[in-house]
């Protein structure tokens, strides 16, 4: 790898009139400083509420992805809801541009798939389907249609930006992402990855960075609050749910 794609992202805190309204209160907004991306592959983990999403949208528009998802050319919205973030964030980038690239949102997948099937009722072009697998992203399962995105329409020298990718993906289908993040990363890719699942954010050698309400804090796997709940209930399950279900 001869450097990755984006550097680092900061936000430009003399922008902000009050970091008492949102998105501006999230932890991971609030105590922001210069946010380094040092490995091919990192993962933006934490509880629900903490702000993940925000700032992938946010990161990804300032790359020049749409808010809702797709390739550098996608251009649809079905509802305009996205955060002001964009505005206030300055991204640091490396000398060589992607050659590829993708914004992957779970909650708004269904929105990239209809407006695909739209571009291909529309004569005289080349099918966008055909770089997704060739069929219909509607007419498989939502586990499918997420692997399918990942193993035919991801190539390489690319910038992926997936916001929790194991969302439709059962333990099996995470871990061949596993294998098909590691063909890429060997393809001079790289990944920014919000995930919950401690098999998405097993690959070695990545970087993690874990919100929380004091902030945002580098951390190992095995030191990840998600890793440490899943291993709690897996070790000693009885236990645990004898004292959730005990009234």
């Amino acid at each position: 790898m001869k450097g990755n794609y984006l550097k680092s992202i900061e936000l430009v805190k003399e922008k902000v009139l009050s970091f008492d309204e949102f998105p501006f209160c999230l932890p991971i907004i609030k105590d922001m400083g210069k946010l380094e991306f040092r490995s091919q592959v990192t993962y933006i983990v934490g509880e629900n509420g903490m702000g993940k999403s925000n700032f992938l949208e946010a990161l990804a528009m300032n790359l020049g992805f749409n808010p809702e998802g797709g390739s550098f050319n996608f251009n649809f919205s079905t509802f305009d809801s996205h955060s002001k973030l964009g505005d206030y964030i300055r991204l640091a980038k490396g000398a060589r541009r992607p050659k590829d690239g993708f914004f992957l949102r779970a909650e708004t997948f269904y929105n990239l798939a209809s407006n695909i099937e739209e571009l291909d009722r529309e004569p005289g072009s080349p099918r966008v389907i055909d770089s997704y697998g060739g069929v219909s992203l509607h007419e498989q399962s939502h586990g499918e249609s997420f692997f399918s995105l990942f193993m035919h329409r991801f190539g390489g020298n690319g910038l992926y930006i997936l916001d929790e990718p194991e969302a439709a993906l059962s333990p099996l289908r995470q871990i061949s992402m596993l294998s098909k993040i590691h063909e890429l990363a060997g393809q001079n890719s790289q990944f920014i990855i919000a995930t919950h699942s401690p098999i998405i954010m097993a690959y070695p050698d990545s970087q993690i960075l874990e919100l929380t309400e004091e902030g945002v804090n580098e951390t190992s796997l095995e030191e990840t609050n998600h890793y440490r709940m899943m291993k709690q209930f897996f070790l000693d399950k009885d236990r645990l749910l004898h004292h959730l279900f005990e009234k």
